[in-house]
Formats: C-alpha cells, sequence, structure tokens
C-alpha cells in the first residue's frame, strides 16, 4: 500500500484500503484525509470524472465505504501546505469564542449565520477548515452541516471513535433530537403540525441544490409548533426526525409557511416588508437544541444555543409594531 499521504503529481495512481476503522466514512471524507490541503470541489471533480474507483468500480462522492475498500487516488498536483494561507486571525478568534460546549471527545460551536459547515464552492475557510487552523495538532471532523445561512449547534468530533458513533446516531430514527427555532412567514395553525413529505435533492443551472416535495425523494418528516404570533406571522419551534439537505425550509415552503428571510425559497415580498419593519437581514432559522445519548445510552448530552440578538431584536420590534 502506497504512503497515505504522498501527493506526488508525477507518480502514477495509487490504491489505498480503507482500514476497519474508517468502516462508515463518506468517500469524499476518506479522500480529504488522504489529499491532504485537497480543496473539496478537487475531490468531487475526480471522482465525478471516473478517476477514483472504489474495488475497481466508479461510485459517487456520498458511498459509505466499507473496511478492507480498495480505494483507487489518480495523481493531484496540491500546492504546498499553507500556500492556499490560513484563516484570518479574527475569525479562528470568533469561532472559537462561538464553542458552546466541549469534553475529551467532542466540541459544540453556535455557528453564527454566513459561516458555511466546511469550505469548497468557492469558500476557502468553512466552520471545520477554521476551528482546524485554530487547533492545529488536533483530530476535529464534522459531524454533521448546517446550511451556511442557518446559525446554531454544530457538532464537531474530536475522537474517530465519537464520529462512528454519532454519525451512527444520526442515520437513525430518533437517535439525536433536533430542534429549531424559525419563524414562518403567515398564520400557522394551532397544535402541532407534522410534515411527512419526501425530499428530491435537484440541481439547478449553475450547480445550485434546490431540494423540492417529490414521490421520489428521501422519507422526511418534520414537527412544526407555533410557540407566539407576532405581527401576523408565525414564532416556531421545529423537531425534525430525519436530516435532510434544507428540510425545514423546503417542508415550510410546502405548507404555505416559508421561514422568514428565506432568499431561496422563502416570499419576497413577505422578505422585503419584515426587512423594512424589523430589520430582518437573514434567514429566521436557528439549530437550538441537541439531544442525544452515547455510550450505548449511558452518558447522555443536552447542547443548548440560545437564539442570537440579532433574531430576538427582529421578535421585539415585530411584537411592539402590534
Amino acid at each position: 500500500m502506497s504512503h497515505p499521504d504522498s501527493t506526488d503529481a508525477r507518480s502514477g495512481p495509487r490504491t489505498v484500503t480503507v482500514p476497519g476503522d474508517r468502516t462508515g466514512q463518506r468517500l469524499d471524507n476518506f479522500l480529504l484525509g488522504q489529499l491532504k490541503g485537497a480543496p473539496r470541489s478537487l475531490v468531487y471533480k475526480i471522482v465525478r470524472s471516473g478517476q477514483v474507483r472504489v474495488n475497481g468500480g466508479r461510485v459517487k462522492a456520498d458511498r459509505r465505504l466499507e473496511g478492507g475498500d480498495e480505494v483507487r487516488i489518480p495523481p493531484v498536483r496540491l500546492d504546498a501546505p499553507g500556500a492556499s494561507g490560513t484563516p484570518p486571525r479574527a475569525f479562528m478568534e470568533a469561532l472559537q469564542a462561538a464553542v458552546v460546549y466541549e469534553d475529551e471527545r467532542l466540541l459544540a460551536l453556535d455557528k453564527p449565520t454566513g459561516v458555511a459547515s466546511h469550505g469548497g464552492s468557492g469558500i476557502s475557510f468553512g466552520a471545520i477548515e477554521t476551528l482546524r487552523a485554530a487547533r492545529p495538532g488536533q483530530s476535529l471532523e464534522l459531524v454533521h452541516r448546517l446550511d451556511r445561512d442557518t446559525s446554531g449547534l454544530l457538532v464537531v468530533a474530536k475522537k474517530r471513535s465519537a464520529l462512528i458513533e454519532l454519525q451512527a446516531l444520526m442515520r437513525e430514527e430518533g437517535g439525536i433530537e433536533k430542534r429549531y427555532l424559525a419563524l414562518l412567514t403567515g398564520r400557522m395553525p394551532d397544535g402541532m403540525m407534522s410534515v411527512d413529505a419526501p425530499l428530491h435533492v435537484g440541481l439547478r443551472q449553475g450547480g445550485e441544490r434546490h431540494v423540492q416535495v417529490s414521490p421520489e425523494g428521501k422519507p422526511s418528516l418534520s414537527h412544526f409548533r407555533a410557540l407566539e404570533r407576532v405581527a401576523g406571522h408565525s414564532y416556531c419551534e421545529v423537531r425534525i426526525e430525519t436530516g435532510r439537505t434544507h428540510q425545514i425550509r423546503a417542508h415550510a415552503r410546502h405548507i404555505g409557511h416559508p421561514v422568514a428571510g428565506d432568499d431561496k425559497y422563502g416570499e419576497p415580498e413577505a422578505n422585503k416588508r419584515l426587512r423594512a419593519k424589523a430589520g430582518l437581514r437573514r434567514l429566521f432559522l436557528h439549530s437550538s437544541t441537541l439531544e442525544f445519548e452515547l455510550d450505548g445510552g449511558r452518558t447522555p448530552y443536552l447542547l443548548n444555543a440560545p437564539l442570537p440578538a440579532e433574531l430576538t431584536d427582529v421578535l421585539d420590534r415585530l411584537a411592539g409594531g402590534r
């Protein structure tokens, strides 16, 4: 087996045997570990073009690997380490300050809106790259992702064993209870509204992802509960039992009450009025609570991130104008 960190573009393709402790890891994340410093966009490109093979066959980037799989990795020319620069110091310090919980195996970040979970698609430094730069020598892996415009809890594993257990819980129905706070446009019905509607991820021109309810989609279940009525809109708690791309935003649109400030799935006129009346300049969606148990149920975790001040201010302005 060739050395896993070899990135010499002059040599030919190499084959790497997946270690047993990497069972279940996505191919794209495995390749990022093998090709140190490679941008995610390059990883997707070499997978799409068929240059990466698993056990001799073409695969997709989200393929889950098994211990013993043989992964063919083409020669890739990478800049010298550090050539792409490092995140600005102020950004590193801001993300360090946003850590709301940490122990020896995981940390939870209260991710600000506008920060991508990881780099790629023109973004040099996402949350995970910035944390790694701020903590050299630590092994940090994203457990899940949040939309760039969504704020709130983002969990990062510090140990491989924690990553495997947490990702298994993510795939298990009810393994991790995820609650969000959102302002939905219009008046939601009283009580709990459950939306059980399959979601399909499509690509628009330019490669932008767009999600919609479709029979061909993956099963997706969200529960919306109105907490407060403000100026004709509904401040809600949302609990999701699946973690599909843009799930809450697509389901909210599907029931006719899009998330306020959503420039992809929302109502432009309502967003314009909310900006003028209440100063809403971002997506009103915040990951507030994550609850799960590690060690086979022996170690409970309850992680919280309060509603950001800029969203609390929006609610106050709307309430004051009633």
